[in-house]
């Protein structure tokens, strides 16, 4: 995959075909720790330890549709390419939280491109999940939940492209300021 953000659709994909009725993704961009830590968390099925074990199997998926899951052994990949590493803590009922940390100045990090894009992209194909953004850089941070969008707008709000490509702008303006500031 190209970029992070690639990355990150897939995972929050995972998490929604889990049955997650919300998902919690997290950017940390560390430059003084020279880390990039990216988590997506869920409240969906779970998995057990055993399937936890078996994702780092590209031909493990519990797809029906297809025969492979090669999404977290190439986030492994390019976790530890970078010099950082992936780690996934699930549990049926409860949920899965998958954590991918980077080497932020590693020559071999892949950028992170669009996460706002991704992000809403995420958020217009399923507007009926709840979606909490947090974005760091060096210890400052910006905030996005679509719970807090639902209760100013009503529930029928994310379905409104106009509102989408809006929050969208404002959520990469809000992450410039933070970076910039």
């Amino acid at each position: 995959m190209n970029d992070l953000s690639m990355h990150i659709i897939d995972i929050v994909q995972n998490s929604l075909s889990a049955g997650a009725s919300r998902v919690c993704l997290t950017v940390d961009e560390d430059p003084g720790a020279d880390r990039l830590t990216i988590v997506v968390a869920d409240d969906g099925k779970g998995m057990t330890a055993e399937q936890v074990h078996r994702l780092a199997d590209p031909f493990f998926t519990s797809r029906t549709t297809r025969r492979v899951g090669m999404g977290i052994p190439l986030l492994m990949q390019s976790a530890r390419q970078s010099g950082g590493d992936v780690r996934i803590s699930s549990e049926p009922g409860k949920g899965t939280e998958v954590t991918a940390e980077f080497g932020y100045s590693d020559i071999d990090r892949p950028p992170l491109g669009d996460v706002a894009n991704a992000l809403m992209l995420m958020v217009s194909a399923n507007p009926d999940r709840d979606f909490l953004f947090t974005y760091r850089y060096a210890g400052r941070e910006y905030a996005f939940d679509t719970a807090d969008v639902r209760e100013v707008f009503g529930n029928g709000a994310l379905e409104d492209l106009t509102l989408i490509r809006n929050l969208e702008k404002m959520i990469k303006d809000n992450m410039c300021v933070v970076r910039d500031s």
